[in-house]
């Protein structure tokens, strides 16, 4: 078999990707060629490499269904699917960029061929969303294809990073690796999420692809180490020592709990992830992030109650040393009904939710309480009206109802 990665991905590999006959290959026995598009030689996610493949066990004389139905088939797609495999980690060994997590020797062992330089960035540019694909699908070479995923993250500078390099340069005692899932780079950067995390010097990875989401359902673990999303529960940060903080907020968080009964938050609780944010909103495990939740809006026959149930609960994380924590805590503390301090604590909420990549519910609503705290700041009494326009003029509709009650009276 000749096989080879094309410079350019077609512009509809992906939009008609569950399409059949899009396979490249020519399939030739004993030299004989048979088909052009016999798409039964490789999986769907590998259908951008061309090449053709000559075979001396398939027989010659037979029609297309039996040739699918052949015991050789299986063998030479698996064959193919190793060589395609080994094709494209070649490309990546043999790429100047890809040496960062080597030591010196292997580096100058390698060249430096400035045709490699840079060649697997433009493959994983044009093709490394078939690479996730072939995560989601192929269960049997998952742990390979996980060696030739490329992503951004805290520590990379801007550049892809592997899954090898990132373990290499994980903090002894770190048992996860650490992902945040979201739109952009940039939106992922300025994520509370991340505070603690970049504090203590911890990498995260970015997956900015809609597919991510997928991807990261089916990649639960590499080389030993669990993938933890930083947005969901469960995040472990080395040691914790919350034990007498979350007994001095208790009543507090008991408290805002039942305050925010009618918004799905299952649980107020003490945060090991912020630093400078007052809280953020953080999902159940097996639940949707924000992203997938967002992702899952945006489709057009999306079923609504798998949404409300995939949604998972909602968990309102708050940092104990921030100041706004703490002053509501003593609000609360001297009075717990005081229909201001609530009004504060579901706004406070509401900012969160908006902050830590959820849509809001009831916008009309967090404006409405956005305005009043504007009141409160200027001094406006909350039971200020708005002045009558005097200037407005006249409309037809008026003037018709106006003429038929003076005939009534008549």
């Amino acid at each position: 078999a000749v096989l080879f990665v094309p410079p350019k991905a077609p512009q509809d590999l992906y939009e008609s990707y569950y399409n059949t006959n899009k396979a490249n290959l020519k399939l030739y026995v004993r030299r004989v060629f048979i088909s052009e598009e016999f798409d039964e030689l490789l999986p769907k996610y590998l259908s951008f490499l061309k090449g053709l493949v000559d075979s001396d066990t398939l027989p010659l004389n037979v029609s297309r269904e039996m040739l699918q139905a052949h015991s050789s088939l299986k063998t030479i797609k698996k064959k193919l699917i190793r060589k395609a495999l080994d094709m494209i980690r070649k490309i990546a060994e043999e790429d100047p960029d890809e040496s960062s997590g080597k030591d010196e020797k292997e580096v100058e062992t390698s060249g430096d061929d400035d045709e490699k330089k840079g060649q697997y960035t433009k493959f994983w540019n044009e093709f490394g969303k078939s690479i996730k694909l072939g995560i989601i699908e192929d269960a049997t070479n998952r742990n390979r294809l996980a060696k030739l995923l490329r992503f951004e993250s805290t520590k990379s500078d801007g550049k892809l990073t592997s899954l090898d390099q990132y373990i290499s340069r994980m903090k002894s005692g770190q048992k996860d690796i650490f992902y945040i899932t979201g739109t952009s780079k940039e939106q992922l950067e300025k994520s509370p999420f991340l505070e603690r995390l970049k504090k203590k010097n911890y990498e995260v990875i970015f997956f900015t692809d809609p597919v991510d989401e997928y991807l990261m359902q089916y990649l639960m673990d590499y080389e030993g180490k669990q993938f933890q999303n930083v947005s969901k529960e469960g995040l472990k940060i080395g040691k914790e020592k919350n034990k007498e903080l979350k007994e001095s907020f208790k009543e507090l968080t008991k408290w805002w709990k039942n305050a925010l009964a009618s918004d799905n938050v299952d649980e107020v609780k003490i945060s090991n992830r912020l630093d400078n944010t007052p809280c953020v909103v953080v999902t159940s495990k097996y639940g949707w992030s924000a992203n997938m939740e967002r992702i899952m809006q945006s489709q057009t026959l999306s079923d609504s109650s798998k949404q409300a149930y995939m949604r998972g609960k909602r968990i309102l994380e708050i940092n104990p040393r921030h100041p706004i924590i703490k002053e509501l805590r003593e609000r609360v503390a001297k009075d717990s009904e005081d229909e201001g301090v609530k009004q504060t604590a579901q706004l406070i909420y509401q900012t969160a939710l908006m902050e830590s990549g959820f849509n809001l519910p009831d916008p009309k609503d967090f404006a409405s309480r956005i305005y009043s705290s504007v009141k409160s700041s200027l001094n406006i009494s909350p039971d200020a009206t708005i002045e009558d326009d005097d200037d407005v003029e006249e409309t037809e509709t008026d003037s018709e109802t106006k003429d038929s009650a003076g005939k009534d009276e008549l």
